[in-house]
C-alpha cells in the first residue's frame, strides 16, 4: 500500500493542483451522470423506439447499476489505485456517449446506459479514498465537502446544457457530442492528475532519500 501524499488541511490542499483537478474532474463526471439520468426516458422512447412503460423500466434499473457501480468500481480501485480508475472513467464514458447519439438497438442501448451510470456512481464512491489517497484523512470530510461543491454545480450545469442544446437542435444528438468533448476533456484532467501524483510522490522519495 502506498502512503498517502501529506496530511494537508482544506486550505494547504486548495492550493495544490491536485485538489482543482479533482474537483473538474468529479464536475465533468456528476454532470454527464445527471445529463444522462434527465434524457434516458424520451431518448429511450424517441430514439430505441420503446415504450413508455418500458422507458420507465429501464430509468428504475438505472438506479440499480448507479448503486451496483458504487461498490464494484470502488473495490476494483483498491487495486488499481483511484488515478487509474478516473483514467477509465473518463476514457469510456468519452467513447460511449460518442457513439450514444448512433444507437437504435434497444439491448446495446441499455448496456451502453447502465455503464455509464454504473460510472457515475463509482465516481462518488471513489472520492473519499481519493482525498485520503492525496490530501491524508486530516481534513477528509471538510475537503470532501469543497470537493462536493461540484456536485451542485454539476446539478444546474447538466440540466441547463440539456436545455439549451436542445432548444437550439430540437435533437439530442448535439448534447451526446458536447458531453464527449467535455469528457475527453476530462481524461486530460485525470491524466494531469497522474502526473502530478507521480511527480509528488517522485520529489517526496527524494527528501527521503536526502533525510536518510
Amino acid at each position: 500500500k502506498r502512503e498517502d501524499l501529506g496530511q494537508m488541511t482544506v486550505a494547504e490542499a486548495a492550493k495544490t493542483p491536485r485538489f482543482w483537478l479533482l474537483w473538474f474532474m468529479m464536475f465533468i463526471n456528476i454532470s454527464s451522470g445527471i445529463m444522462l439520468i434527465s434524457v434516458a426516458s424520451p431518448i429511450a422512447q424517441d430514439k430505441v423506439g420503446m415504450t413508455v412503460a418500458m422507458a420507465a423500466t429501464v430509468v428504475a434499473i438505472m438506479g440499480f447499476f448507479n448503486g451496483f457501480g458504487r461498490i464494484f468500481w470502488s473495490g476494483i480501485s483498491d487495486y488499481i489505485g483511484r488515478e487509474n480508475m478516473f483514467l477509465i472513467f473518463f476514457s469510456v464514458q468519452t467513447v460511449l456517449f460518442f457513439f450514444m447519439p448512433n444507437i437504435s438497438n434497444p439491448v446495446l442501448f441499455q448496456i451502453f446506459l447502465y455503464i455509464i451510470v454504473s460510472m457515475y456512481g463509482g465516481g462518488f464512491s471513489c472520492l473519499p479514498a481519493f482525498i485520503g489517497d492525496i490530501f491524508g484523512t486530516k481534513q477528509l470530510g471538510a475537503i470532501h465537502g469543497c470537493i462536493l461543491t461540484a456536485w451542485s454545480c454539476a446539478g444546474v450545469f447538466g440540466p441547463m446544457m440539456v436545455s439549451a442544446i436542445l432548444d437550439a437542435t430540437s435533437s439530442y444528438n448535439m448534447t451526446f457530442y458536447v458531453f464527449t468533448v467535455l469528457l475527453a476533456l476530462a481524461f486530460g484532467t485525470a491524466v494531469l492528475m497522474k502526473l502530478n501524483i507521480k511527480k509528488v510522490r517522485s520529489e517526496e522519495e527524494q527528501q527521503q532519500m536526502k533525510a536518510a
